[in-house]
C-alpha cells in the first residue's frame, strides 16, 4: 500500500507539474504580479499531493522586500517555504543544472550563487539588492548547508551581505528569521530517530530519498515566522547570530512541543 501511494504522488507530481510550467514561464515573461504568487498556490498543492501538513506560526513580512533566513533540512524546505508564502530562493547554483527541480528553480526566479568563483560575488550581491528594493521575498539558508533536522548549524556571516540592500526611504531591508520543524509522522508525534527519513543531507542521493520518503507516510510540520531584525540596529556579525539564536529556539520549541498559539 505505502509503494503504491508513493508511486501514485510521483506520477500525481509530474501530471500536476508539467502542464503549469508554461503558465509560470508565460507570466514571468508577460511580467505580471501573478508571477510572484503563482509558485505559493502551486507548492501548497504540491504540499497537500505529498501529504504535508503545515502548521504556520506567525506572520511573514508583506508589503516590502524582506530577506527570511531559515534553517535547511531537506529538499522539502523548498516546498515547505513556498508553500507558507510567496517568496524566491537564494541557492547554490549547482540546482540550476538538476534536471526538472532546476527549471522549477527558475521559474521561481530563484537567484543562483557560484559559491566557487568570487568573481562572481559582486554581480549575485548586486541581483539580490535589486530585487528586495523592488520588494521581493528572498529565502536564503545561512547554514551553507542541509542537516539532520535535529539541531540548527552556525549562520555563516557573510551570506547576511544582502542585508545591506537598502529600500526606497534610505533603510536597510528588514531580515526575518524563519524556523522549520518537522514533527510529526502519521499524526502521531515524530522522534528524533525518524527525522532523517525526511532530512536530506550529506552524500545522500535525492530520488531514492524522495522515494523512501513517501514511503514513510505523511508529515507534520512547523513553520514560524518571527520578529524581523535589521542592520539599522546592528552589524552583520550581531545580527547573523541573533537570527541562529531566534531559529535555534523556533525549531527547538516545536520539537518539544511547545507550540505557540
Amino acid at each position: 500500500m505505502a509503494r503504491f501511494r508513493a508511486a501514485f504522488i510521483i506520477a500525481a507530481f509530474i501530471l500536476f507539474t508539467l502542464p503549469l510550467m508554461p503558465l509560470q514561464w508565460l507570466l514571468l515573461k508577460l511580467r505580471a504580479k501573478a508571477a510572484r504568487t503563482f509558485p505559493n498556490w502551486y507548492h501548497r498543492q504540491v504540499a497537500r499531493l505529498f501529504g504535508i501538513q503545515l502548521r504556520i506560526v506567525g506572520k511573514p513580512v508583506t508589503g516590502e522586500g524582506v530577506l527570511l533566513v531559515g534553517n535547511h533540512t531537506s529538499w522539502a524546505d523548498i516546498i515547505i517555504f513556498s508553500a507558507a508564502t510567496p517568496l524566491s530562493f537564494v541557492s547554490k547554483a549547482e540546482v540550476a543544472r538538476w534536471p526538472l527541480f532546476g527549471t522549477l528553480a527558475r521559474l521561481q526566479r530563484t537567484v543562483f550563487v557560484e559559491r566557487s568563483r568570487r568573481s562572481a560575488t559582486g554581480a549575485v550581491a548586486d541581483a539580490i539588492h535589486q530585487r528586495l528594493a523592488q520588494g521581493d521575498a528572498l529565502l536564503l539558508f545561512p547554514e551553507g548547508t542541509s542537516h539532520d533536522g535535529n539541531t540548527v548549524l552556525p549562520f555563516k556571516t557573510a551570506l547576511f551581505g544582502a542585508a545591506e540592500a537598502r529600500l526606497a526611504n534610505g533603510a536597510h531591508v528588514k531580515v526575518q528569521p524563519v524556523s522549520v520543524a518537522f514533527t510529526g509522522l502519521h499524526g502521531m508525534p515524530m522522534g528524533r530517530g525518524n527525522r532523517p527519513l525526511f532530512a536530506w543531507y550529506g552524500d545522500m542521493e535525492m530520488v531514492p530519498h524522495l522515494w523512501e520518503a513517501l514511503l514513510a507516510g505523511p508529515l507534520d510540520v512547523e513553520v514560524r515566522f518571527h520578529a524581523p531584525l535589521s542592520l539599522d540596529r546592528m552589524d552583520r556579525k550581531t545580527l547573523a547570530a541573533k537570527a541562529q539564536e531566534i531559529v535555534q529556539n523556533g525549531q527547538s520549541e516545536a520539537l518539544a512541543g511547545r507550540s505557540l498559539p
